[in-house]
Formats: C-alpha cells, structure tokens, sequence
C-alpha cells in the first residue's frame, strides 16, 4: 500500500528513542518471565487474568484493538488440555466485552480452526467460528496460523474469512499495521493439504521483499502480527526469524509484535522492538480458562495491553 499519513523526522527519531529507552529498561532485569507485566521501570508480579472482565484500558485517544489467538475450534473430543468444544462459548465472552469497548478493528493471530480428516469438515469448522468472529466488528483480520491449512489450502481458507491476501499492510489513525504470514516449508511452499510439518514455518523471499519495500514506504508508528513466534530458536520460532527481525529492525519504527502459537504468555524485547506472546483461547476448561486482550495504541506508538483470564496485562512503556 502507498500514499499512508506520516509522521515528521524528527518525531519518529523521537519516539524512537523514547522505546529504546524501555527496551534497555527490559534488557538490564534480563529475559521477560511470562507471569510478568510492567509498571514503571519495574517487573510486577501479576495473578491470571480478572474473574471477570472489565473495561479497565486507558483513556489517551488512540486505535483499539481486540485481540484473540489459538482458537482451534473444531467438534472433537477433549485431547490433553484442548477443549475444543469450549472455543465458541469463550469467543461468546470475548464478543460481548469487545462490542461494549467501542474497538476500532478486531485481529484472530492464527489457528482459529484445528486440524479435521476432510477439506469439508474444515471449511464447516471454519464457518461455524467465523460467524461469530465476524460478528464482533467489520474491521478484521486474520493471521493464518497452520492449523488453518492442515487440510485446507490457502485459497480454500481465504475464501471461507472472504480475504484474497495471507499477507499485507493497512492504516488506521496513523498506525501501520502489518499482517505476515509464515506458513511456508524451508523450500517456500505454502502450506496446504497436509504437505508441511509444523516445525518448519518460513518467511519466503517474496514476502521479505514486500516487508522491505512496505517498512521503506512507511514513517508511521508500526505493530507486527504473527501466528508463529519471532522471538525464538525452538520449534514454534520461524526458521528464518533473525532475519524477519533484521528487516523489522532497519525500520526504525516498529513498536512491537504480536503473536500466538505457543499458547503461553510471554514477552521478551530483541533489537528495540517488543515481541509479545498471546496465551492461547483453547486451553483449560470453564470461563476462568478464558483468554483474549485489548490493546491500545497511542499516536505516538506507545502501547498498553489489558488482558482477561489468563491473558496477562502488558505496559510496553515506562512511567515518565
């Protein structure tokens, strides 16, 4: 996308400096544990996430975002921890809370769906979530996750959500949004009919050229979101995150990435940029197993996130 507002040099170089800040404030209490959030320049303990929720994000004008992740919503049987049934009255809770807060756009950060034997039962898994889903605003995007194409193609999953690209930018209140998509094998097939391990997600060259050319084209606060982490060497980290990093950084504004996949909360700081880890919705049973978040986003690309149930609170600032 071209012709985005921007912001001046020297406000960017501001803001900037203002999150480096923090990011040496992360980097001197050393890795970021994932039952920690900030206040101030100091670690907080906090419990799991509020018996019930409320509307507790601030005031400061900015874009709202309500955020989801790890749905796996399919008709199956319990399988350790995974209580697939659960999904669509949790994602009930979530909607009533996010068509109460007034959110300017709604993000499902990657498997929405999980795997089924048939390319029918999928797409029914599919639409039975997404209906729901869509109901909560019409400003939404999704990250696909790879779950999503277990059985499905790309092409079959975007036609169910009615979206024609798995990656792309967009803009709203002088925020830059980008959607990536890592759901390709180390030889830059895309995933699709149970052609992949999911040990083995990629950014292909492609999609690294558009980020470049995207990141160049832009002077606007940026926020990232991800199925696949970014942030890590095991198996839920993109094989080729450094490099994905190494672009987001010659940015010089991307404020922070958001994620799923490996279902915890987690938060960690790399390269001036934050990398936060949303808990999975299909985990545990019962309402108090719930998990979804909001986020706010001020003009100048500062960010505080308000969990429920056992989505963690994040400040990705310092108190002044």
């Amino acid at each position: 996308m071209t012709g985005r507002e921007s912001l001046t040099d020297k406000a960017a170089i501001e803001r900037r400096a203002f999150i480096k800040d923090g990011v040496l404030m992360l980097s001197a209490l050393g890795a970021v544990d994932s039952s920690t959030c900030f206040a101030g320049d100091q670690p907080v303990i906090k419990p799991s996430g509020a018996d019930q929720p409320q509307n507790r994000v601030g005031t400061t004008p900015g874009v709202r975002v309500g955020m989801v992740t790890d749905l796996h919503h399919a008709d199956k049987d319990v399988a350790g921890n995974r209580f697939y049934r659960e999904t669509l009255g949790k994602l009930e809770e979530a909607a009533e809370y996010y068509q109460n807060s007034h959110i300017d756009l709604m993000v499902e950060l990657g498997d929405i769906i999980d795997a089924a034997d048939s390319v029918e039962t999928e797409r029914r898994y599919l639409a039975e979530i997404n209906r729901p889903f869509s109901a909560i605003s019409t400003d939404r995007h999704y990250v696909l996750g790879n779950h999503c194409v277990d059985t499905l193609t790309k092409e079959e999953f975007l036609a169910g959500i009615k979206r024609e690209r798995s990656y792309y930018s967009f803009d709203r209140k002088g925020i830059h949004f980008i959607v990536l998509d890592s759901c390709f094998r180390s030889d830059g097939i895309a995933y699709g009919r149970r052609n992949f391990q999911w040990t083995d997600p990629n950014i292909p060259p492609e999609e690294l050229e558009w980020l470049k050319g995207d990141l160049q084209n832009n002077k606007n606060p940026v926020v990232v979101f991800a199925h696949q982490r970014l942030d890590v060497t095991d198996s839920h980290g993109v094989k080729n995150a450094k490099e994905v990093r190494s672009i987001l950084e010659s940015g010089d504004n991307v404020t922070a990435v958001f994620q799923g996949h490996s279902h915890k909360n987690d938060l960690r700081s790399i390269g001036g940029i934050f990398y936060c880890t949303l808990v999975a919705m299909i985990e545990g049973s019962g309402k108090e197993n719930n998990g979804y978040s909001m986020m706010e986003v001020s003009p100048d690309g500062s960010i505080a996130l308000r969990g429920f149930r056992k989505q963690l609170d994040r400040d990705f600032t310092r108190a002044s």
